[in-house]
């Protein structure tokens, strides 16, 4: 998983249904004011609840920023107070429509892809590794078949498997965004040093070498 990138791209998303705030794009904010360390340029960008949205922006990721990492973070609607770390992506069973009203043909993300993609983040020894008071952490192997599922897959399968999704719950008194953005922070730089890229804790909360990539992509 070595690579010569010092960038990592995180990824929120952004309304949907009855979530006018969505608690990933708010955690993904309060990520990048802390940081992942001086070393390591930060972006983040916004994705649509969108099928075909999402898998431009997903291919215009690695195709222009190059990163070592992408971490994609969706909301859980169903979840309380856990985070869910999802080891895989899926290549079929896309039925629900979109914020456009896009459904897929045949339900498929990629009609010459994988049945499954992994990634290469070793998601269960995160989960065994990973401990943050206040909240539950599980591991997954089904991230919904719905826009975050068919994301997670675009990006393993354009990213050569280097990405990693992880759903986090919705906002409340207890679970604020600056919470989850810490939360992400810890998990993200563990990740890291499955890449190879040991991190020191006490770096993560510098403003440094974190922005946003959306004019980039656009």
């Amino acid at each position: 998983m070595d690579s010569n990138s010092n960038t990592v791209v995180v990824t929120g998303f952004g309304p949907f249904r009855q979530y006018l705030v969505n608690s990933s794009w708010e955690a993904v904010k309060e990520l990048s004011k802390m940081g992942l360390g001086s070393d390591i340029d930060l972006q983040i960008v916004q994705l649509p609840v969108s099928y075909q949205k999402t898998k431009e922006l997903v291919w215009k990721i690695w195709t222009t920023l190059q990163p070592l990492l992408t971490v994609h973070i969706g909301l859980a609607s169903s979840s309380k107070a856990i985070i869910i770390l999802e080891q895989c992506g899926k290549n079929k069973g896309y039925k629900e429509k979109d914020v456009c009203g896009y459904c897929p043909q045949d339900g498929c993300c990629l009609l010459d892809g994988p049945e499954r993609i992994d990634s290469t983040i070793d998601m269960k020894t995160l989960w065994k590794t990973v401990a943050v008071e206040g909240i539950d952490i599980l591991f997954s192997r089904d991230a919904g078949g719905y826009i975050c599922d068919y994301t997670y897959y675009t990006s393993l399968y354009y990213g050569n498997r280097r990405a990693a999704f992880i759903h986090v719950p919705p906002l409340s008194k207890s679970v604020t965004a600056d919470f989850l953005g810490r939360v992400l922070q810890i998990i993200i730089l563990e990740m890291l040093k499955q890449c190879g890229r040991n991190r020191e804790q006490g770096g993560g909360f510098t403003r440094r070498h974190s922005s946003s990539a959306q004019q980039y992509l656009t």
